[in-house]
């Protein structure tokens, strides 16, 4: 039986949504349920949030059997905190679907991972793409399915097919004082009337050029919050700026307003479409919201 390899992300919120998915079209929620709650915890050991009951290499041979096809399988990398220390990752799991079976791999960097062909399919951040990939012009990109018009077809074959709809946005915030030196609400137009300085992580310096639109930030310069702190109190410090927001009660704690929902910052189904082939179109479909109509990927 056909073997189909996706590319996912390791850990975090993508992961979780590419699983529950996949759960749903395939009656193994038990099993995802089994690998997110084993992930969640290693994340809270690694923060030391949760007290660990045995030494790491214990532990995923716990999670991990060889001798089992489909039982999930984990990896040690080591994290970005202080002390860079070992953490349990999700490495793969095998699968049976209709179209036979489907192994998610574990990657690093999954929209990189089918650039270079090792993946007909994957799923990464919908930000990687804009950072990476897509074209600036003077209109605002606004939306997921905008993307695939934006991508220079010399540039890479991937092209976005769906939305998993985990969705936080990037999002305009703004004190009440720099809101009202202007008439109207803090929206891209606003952006664009406006002069002085920005606010905004630097990794998201270009999906900021490719959602506002280049034409709306002549006249704006950007500044970067300081190292260790809170970026709502740096955006409130510089008055205005663009951050990642769930409920926004973080930024009102600092005396910002919520504007413009500039661009969801969503997991995304990625083709690689010289690597297509029937049955990882089949596959693909596994993934798709059956309500909603996924993205042309030519």
């Amino acid at each position: 039986m056909t073997t189909t390899r996706v590319a996912v992300p390791r850990k975090g919120r993508p992961l979780e949504a590419v699983l529950e998915r996949l759960a749903g079209r395939t009656g193994t929620t038990e099993l995802v349920d089994d690998i997110i709650s084993t992930l969640r915890y290693e994340k809270a050991v690694t923060k030391g949030n949760q007290d660990a009951v045995a030494d790491v290499y214990h532990r995923i041979s716990d999670y991990s059997s060889l001798d089992e096809p489909y039982r999930p399988e984990y990896t040690l990398l080591r994290d970005d905190r202080d002390g860079m220390p070992r953490r349990i990752v999700f490495d793969s799991v095998t699968i049976p679907t209709a179209y036979g079976d489907v192994q998610l791999v574990g990657r690093e960097e999954p929209f990189r991972a089918l650039r270079t062909h090792e993946f007909a399919l994957g799923f990464d951040s919908a930000d990687l793409v804009l950072e990476e990939v897509v074209q600036l012009r003077d209109d605002p990109l606004t939306a997921i399915h905008e993307i695939n018009d934006r991508i220079d077809p010399l540039d890479t074959d991937v092209r976005v097919v769906t939305g998993l709809g985990d969705t936080v946005y990037h999002t305009l915030l703004a004190t009440p004082d720099v809101i009202d030196a202007q008439d109207g609400p803090l929206d891209r137009a606003f952006v664009t009337n406006y002069e002085g300085d920005l606010c905004i992580s630097p990794r998201y310096e270009r999906l900021v050029e490719a959602v506002l639109g280049t034409s709306a930030l002549d006249g704006v310069s950007f500044t970067y919050p300081t190292e260790g702190g809170e970026e709502e109190e740096d955006i409130a410090a510089t008055g205005i700026g663009v951050y990642l927001t769930v409920t926004g009660s973080t930024a009102r704690d600092h005396g910002l307003e919520l504007g413009e929902r500039l661009f969801p910052s969503e997991t995304v189904l990625l083709e690689n479409a010289h690597e297509r082939t029937e049955t990882t179109e089949q596959v693909a479909s596994l993934f798709e919201d059956p309500e909603e109509t996924a993205l042309q990927s030519v």
